[in-house]
């Protein structure tokens, strides 16, 4: 009999709707490990302990933390207070941290995007500048909600892979062009990480978890949008799903 398709959990952003509680991820996530790592997601709800982390990573094959339109709470890295409305998601990050730090711990693969990518450099001791665009020397990262989707997933800066580094292995160019759809960027990288890519102003757009077993990457922009139009976010989503394979053989 011919293995299933590995199954990939994905932490949900937890969201009122009226008056009640939803676990919501982007269809955008799933799609994109159904079609380019050729896994089954499954929907994780933000329930924090209660979940039962040593549990669901005996089960899971693969972790996919996803972007979002909340931020991290800057609390959680010994930031300063956002400004008043910033939307953050407590649920999220209760989640979400302690199980990237137990993921990477007992080799589960994970990839984070965008919010993910935040989640993960926070998850091992990186801090995080709030406002990208206002720190001196840096381009703005933000991209413009008056545009149409593609308009604002569509290419907008360029940004260099590490030699040496897993992304490179994926490509047959130093440098490839990345979407730009972020308030927040890495101040200060987690120690356990090493850099993957770099935008033109120097800030990291990409890192890998050093010593990790197995895959532990993430990224800042969004290979996920129209996956399958695009060579290199093909090839991101099929090492991962190479790697959750792997994990789910082991098991």
């Amino acid at each position: 009999m011919a293995p299933g398709r590995p199954l990939i959990g994905i932490p949900a952003d937890r969201r009122m709707v009226g008056a009640h509680a939803f676990h919501m991820v982007g269809e955008k996530y799933a799609r994109a490990l159904m079609d380019a790592a050729g896994a089954m997601p499954l929907l994780i709800p933000s329930l924090a302990e209660e979940l039962g982390f040593d549990e669901l990573l005996e089960r899971v094959d693969g972790l996919l933390f996803t972007g979002s339109p909340s931020n991290v709470e800057p609390h959680l890295y010994e930031g300063p207070a956002s400004d008043p409305g910033t939307l953050h998601d407590p649920a999220r990050d209760a989640t979400t941290l302690p199980l990237i730090r137990k993921a990477v711990r007992v080799g589960v693969p994970v990839l984070g995007i965008c919010r993910g990518f935040q989640e993960m450099n926070v998850a091992f001791g990186g801090t995080l500048h709030q406002k990208l665009h206002e720190v001196p020397g840096h381009l703005d990262h933000r991209d413009d909600t008056s545009q149409p989707l593609d308009v604002q997933y569509g290419p907008a800066h360029e940004v260099t892979l590490a030699e040496g580094g897993l992304l490179r292995g994926l490509s047959a160019d130093a440098r490839i062009q990345v979407n730009s759809l972020h308030n927040q960027g890495i101040d200060r990288l987690g120690d356990a990480l090493a850099v993957e890519a770099r935008a033109p102003d120097g800030v990291v757009e990409a890192f890998r978890v050093r010593d990790a077993r197995r895959f532990a990457l993430a990224v800042q922009w969004h290979p996920e949008w129209r996956v399958m139009n695009n060579p290199f976010s093909r090839a991101l989503f099929a090492a991962f799903g190479e790697a959750t394979r792997g994990r789910a053989q082991d098991k």
